[in-house]
């Protein structure tokens, strides 16, 4: 009963005999293979514009690349202040960029609010020598309270920079979990709200660690600066064919999207279940596979002592994660151990 992160659980099986059809014989270096090539025509396909790719091994080195692509060391970059790049990425944006400044705004569920965005974007005009101008608007989709930005959401948030010199990142370590939930298209989830570039995560939904860095057609042009930073900066894997068949299998026969279809109602479940335990509060909607919720001490003890894992958030909160392996009798044992009555 290991709900502690998606990070923990396995690679599916087909990604791993993926792994070993690309181990056959010779093949070009640093993403000139045709593994690559494949996938980069088939993302074209399922985000239904013309794109470019590249594969980094972690959601912090494509957040770190990107951001650095998209905004200038004298830029700032307005995030949410749960936000991954601002919590958990030690830095790495700041040195990837050379010094931008990622400047946290607050709303509730871990959405920047439009109230929080306009006025961080009143503070901060165009033109004045003593600010850092805005470069970059950073979206995590999911959250990091396990939330989903809508359609309507993201084009309203990107909406905002239309008038600046600014571009859209999308940190989708958990973006398949979004878009399932969701019911949307890829293409209506990004680019076409107004989305310039994404970091399209594969990792947490049964990966062993492949993650691409998506350009969209607004900055295309940046393609070769994308490029020389990750040479750079030491992440341009020179087997690149390994992280790309890893995608190639995960997007075959639309595997990405049931094993987040998996999870996303293994969450529910739990959930359910959770919410119909006295003195336990869910905190936030649950549209991924992220549950974040309140739990008596005697309840988390006795989860723990029945072997129910789950990481304790800095505000005192729980967090349980599913992942596309989450069985259905390791649901039905957790929630034993929530309620020993509970009519499963």
């Amino acid at each position: 009963m290991n709900f502690l992160s998606d990070t923990t659980a396995p690679a599916h099986p087909k990604l791993l005999e993926a792994l070993t059809a690309a181990n056959a014989g010779f093949a070009m270096s640093y993403g000139a293979d045709d593994i690559s090539a494949r996938v980069e025509t088939r993302l074209k396909e399922i985000f239904e514009t013309d794109l470019r790719v590249l594969f980094t091994v972690s959601g912090t080195a494509a957040n770190a690349l990107t951001l650095a692509t998209l905004c200038p060391g004298h830029g700032a970059i307005l995030c949410h202040d749960e936000a991954h790049i601002h919590r958990d990425e030690r830095g790495a944006p700041e040195f990837y960029t050379g010094g931008a400044k990622l400047i946290p705004l607050r709303g509730a569920h871990a959405k920047i609010s439009l109230d929080e965005l306009d006025r961080a974007l009143d503070e901060i005009p165009e033109g004045f020598v003593h600010t850092s101008p805005v470069r970059t608007l950073s979206l995590s989709n999911l959250t990091e309270s396990g939330t989903a930005y809508t359609v309507s959401e993201v084009t309203e948030r990107a909406g905002r920079l239309k008038d600046r010199p600014a571009f859209v990142h999308m940190d989708g370590a958990r973006f398949t979990n979004a878009l399932v939930s969701l019911g949307c298209s890829p293409a209506e989830l990004t680019w076409k709200a107004g989305v310039d570039a994404l970091c399209f995560g594969a990792t947490k939904n049964a990966a062993m660690g492949s993650e691409a860095i998506i350009l969209f057609p607004s900055v295309l042009d940046r393609f070769e600066e994308l490029q020389m930073r990750q040479k750079r900066g030491g992440h341009m894997a020179p087997k690149m064919r390994y992280l790309a068949a890893q995608f190639d299998a995960w997007l075959a026969d639309d595997l990405w999207l049931d094993l987040a279809g998996t999870a996303n109602r293994q969450a529910r479940r739990l959930a359910v279940g959770l919410a119909a335990t006295d003195g336990v509060e869910i905190l936030h909607d649950v549209d991924g596979n992220e549950i974040f919720a309140t739990i008596p001490a005697d309840v988390a003890e006795h989860m723990r002592a029945a072997g129910v894992q789950f990481y304790q958030w800095p505000d005192g909160s729980a967090r349980l994660v599913t992942s596309w392996c989450t069985s259905d009798n390791e649901i039905d044992a957790a929630l034993k151990a929530i309620r020993r009555d509970l009519k499963l």
